[in-house]
């Protein structure tokens, strides 16, 4: 049971394990807000197909992860893009942006330098050196260069209009684009229907 419940809770039981009353409550009170405002995030070229499926481990420029950042909203608002600000006390990132990687390493910027060297601001620009913002010469397996992507945040609805993969209604904390055991494979790779 405690596998699931840190899947469920995620980090916000502030690390003491609730007690049963309190868990009963907290499913009560969060997984229909879940399953009605779930957020689909996605990494890949606009009108192209999903590249990467943004799931709870997912890098962000800031150095945290997806589900360190705001990944649960009571109502999903109207204005686009939707901003995840992260959740890390005293980080100043004000939207997730996926790092990309090749393999299990993140992909260079044309400075030669690290996502984690560019500030979490936007368009982040080099720490380290006078380039004015992350842009990678790297090609991403659909074909398309890693600076021609983008991080898309989007709500069912969006998601359902444009043909993509929806998969179950899952309980769990920080999904984002996960839908299924395929969804972990690159865009190019996954066999989606």
């Amino acid at each position: 049971m405690v596998s699931y419940m840190a899947l469920i809770v995620g980090e916000d039981d502030g690390g003491n394990l609730f007690t049963p009353q309190q868990y009963e409550e907290y499913k009560r009170r969060v997984v229909p807000m879940r399953m009605q405002n779930r957020l689909y995030v996605s990494f890949g070229a606009p009108g192209g197909i999903d590249c990467k499926a943004i799931g709870p481990e997912s890098p962000c420029f800031c150095t945290h992860r997806y589900k360190q950042h705001q990944t649960e909203l009571e109502e999903v608002p109207t204005q686009r893009p939707l901003l995840l600000p992260c959740r890390v006390q005293g980080c100043v990132c004000s939207e997730y942006q996926y790092v990309p990687h090749m393999g299990s390493r993140p992909v260079r910027c044309s400075c030669k330098h690290l996502p984690q060297d560019h500030a979490a601001s936007s368009g982040h620009p080099c720490t380290r050196c006078s380039c004015p913002g992350f842009r990678s010469p790297s090609v991403c397996g659909c074909g398309q260069p890693y600076s021609a992507h983008r991080t898309l945040v989007e709500s069912r609805e969006e998601r359902q209009a444009r043909g993509a993969a929806l998969g179950w209604d899952v309980p769990y904390a920080a999904m984002g684009g996960i839908t299924g055991y395929s969804s972990l494979m690159d865009g190019y790779l996954r066999v989606a229907p």
